[in-house]
């Protein structure tokens, strides 16, 4: 069995965290009040990033993000991993923990990327399945991320959030509601991001996630958007956002900037745009 008890974020802006910015966080956070860390760069046995991030979870609450587990793999998941994952996750006690709804690994062969699955009574089953050990080795709730996508499966035969909610009703499990994921995906597969939120189970929503991402077009000439991390939020995720944030009300909210990683005032400025809106939601 595993605590069923939501995460305990505060509904105030984080970011993930990148050890350049260690003393400017401590000299003075701004507008950010948690971090968030990768949970594949803490699973060894000590060093400077262990001690970092001791010190850190003494002063701020600490969301963990997984990006291995491939929870959406055909295979088993990787038992080995899940036990470090669960070590990591034991000693640190954070106020929460991810991962995505995706796969990453199949035959033993790691892939590096979060590839997309088709929506299925198979896949969910198998999804479903996985979560659960997830939840029962780790002994806590853990939340789901909705993916950023770049096609649609011939075999899909119920919506994303139709699938998500379903996952949540058979294991319990919580979403992580990543905006910029939505707006990317529903641009590359013409559907509109503002009907996406407002079909998706809020109800189970414990963190989101706002972040850049590239635009390019096709070889059509179409949009395509590829969530790189690694720019700015643009204008249009915000006014979606607005739009979550009018269905959820303030929620703890990231600002997840992982390539060509800014300095710490741009970095903080983003969270103090994520604040003024959170605080406009709550007044």
């Amino acid at each position: 069995m595993f605590d069923t008890r939501p995460p305990k974020l505060p509904a105030i802006p984080g970011v993930g965290y990148k050890p350049q910015h260690y003393s400017d966080i401590l000299a003075g956070p701004g507008a950010v009040g948690w971090l968030e860390v990768h949970a594949e760069n803490y699973m060894g046995d000590g060093g400077r990033p262990l001690a970092q991030l001791r010190a850190l979870a003494a002063l701020f609450p600490i969301s963990v993000h997984g990006v291995g587990l491939s929870i959406g793999g055909e295979d088993p998941l990787d038992r080995t991993h899940l036990d470090r994952l669960k070590r990591l996750v034991d000693w640190l006690n954070p106020a929460s923990f991810s991962e995505h709804l995706a796969w990453s690994s199949h035959g033993g062969t790691f892939f590096n990327d979060l590839l997309p699955l088709p929506y299925t009574d198979a896949t969910l089953a198998r999804v479903a399945d996985h979560i659960c050990e997830v939840q029962d080795t780790l002994g806590r709730r853990m939340l789901l991320e909705n993916p950023a996508t770049y096609l649609a499966f011939d075999e899909t035969t119920m919506a994303e959030t139709d699938f998500l909610t379903e996952l949540v009703r058979r294991t319990g499990c919580g979403l992580l509601l990543d905006v910029n994921n939505v707006f990317v995906a529903c641009t590359n597969r013409g559907e509109n991001p503002e009907a996406y939120i407002d079909a998706f189970p809020v109800e189970a929503v414990g963190e989101i996630h706002l972040g850049g991402h590239d635009a390019q077009e096709d070889d059509r000439g179409a949009p395509l958007l590829i969530d790189n991390h690694g720019a700015e939020v643009v204008d249009p995720v915000w006014a979606l956002y607005a739009h979550t944030l009018g269905r959820t009300g303030p929620m703890p909210t990231l600002i997840e900037w992982d390539n060509d990683v800014p300095g710490w005032p741009v970095l903080e400025a983003e969270a103090a745009r994520a604040h003024a809106m959170l605080a406009e939601t709550q007044a």
